[in-house]
């Protein structure tokens, strides 16, 4: 079990040390600020919208190289989910997060009076992104999900449940609470060797940015163990795939091809599947021509 929540930590980009421890009747408007104790929206460009949802413990600056070849053609949505990075958690303080987030973008589109956006949303964001298709029906226009579940254990196992992981979530959810982001950033770069280089990769880039203690730990049980498999069916806009992959048989990430296939079979359409060699859990950061090539690509 320990072992289970190793790979599924450095497949979700976690630190190693948690594997073992306006008004709604306002006509839309796109000059009026969006006011939200869950999100925070900055609109850029001109052009067709396209959302962009960071990840777990990330703001909008994980998506900044993605923003500028964008927004000379597009308008670009750059959310930040509160409690996340130096933002206030706001209302994320407490309950939960990836939902209450969720229906906020929704709310976002709405007031906004976005036309079939297109949304990509990384890892947590994914989830977040597939709950707002599934709910939004056509309203959203396509949907990318980057190295993103509907179910993340299941990228370990086609078989296991929330039930599987949800000790392990929950102690999780503890020790980051115990030790807050600070003390695990330092401890899991101490690991150094053992873990194959991913603190570095971690901690070293823009991809955990840290945050407010308890959204943090909220957001993390949920990325754990959160099934959003049953949802799929809702969705009626195109989804698009992207993955880190590695040729070395010695990574997990070898071996995942058929386990995300078989996360988004329920789709009412077929997904489609871009793994982009070379990447880990950051895909944009870790190989941006690439990804931006797939963006473009899920664009046209």
């Amino acid at each position: 079990m320990k072992k289970f929540l190793l790979i599924l930590a450095l497949m979700i980009g976690l630190p190693t040390s948690l594997a073992q421890a306006a008004t709604a009747a306002s006509p839309p408007s796109r000059s009026q600020a969006f006011a939200s104790e869950r999100i925070v929206v900055e609109a850029r460009g001109e052009g067709p919208d396209v959302i962009l949802i960071p990840g777990l413990a990330s703001t909008s600056a994980v998506w900044a190289r993605t923003a500028s070849a964008l927004e000379g053609r597009y308008r670009v949505h750059l959310v930040t989910v509160r409690g996340f990075g130096d933002v206030p958690p706001g209302e994320n303080g407490e309950g939960l997060v990836g939902g209450p987030a969720a229906a906020e973008i929704r709310r976002y589109i709405n007031e906004k009076g976005l036309t079939r956006p297109a949304i990509i949303g990384h890892s947590m964001g994914g989830q977040i992104a597939l709950r707002v298709a599934a709910d939004a029906g056509a309203r959203v226009g396509r949907v990318m999900v980057v190295d993103a579940s509907p179910f993340f254990p299941s990228l370990i196992s086609a078989g296991a449940t929330t039930g599987d992981v949800e000790p392990l979530a929950r102690l999780a959810y503890q020790g980051l609470l115990l030790f807050g982001d600070e003390a695990l950033k330092t401890q899991a770069q101490g690991m150094g060797a053992d873990m194959g280089g991913a603190a570095d990769s971690l901690f070293g880039t823009l991809g955990w940015q840290g945050g407010d203690r308890r959204t943090l730990a909220q957001g993390l049980y949920e990325v754990m163990t959160v099934d959003l498999r049953a949802r799929l069916p809702a969705i009626t806009a195109p989804v698009t795939v992207v993955y880190g992959w590695s040729a070395d048989d010695r990574s997990p990430r070898s071996h995942i091809d058929g386990l995300f296939r078989a996360g988004y079979r329920s789709l009412p359409r077929p997904a489609a599947f871009e793994r982009i060699e070379g990447a880990e859990h950051m895909v944009m950061i870790d190989q941006p021509r690439r990804f931006q090539a797939a963006v473009e690509r899920f664009l046209r």
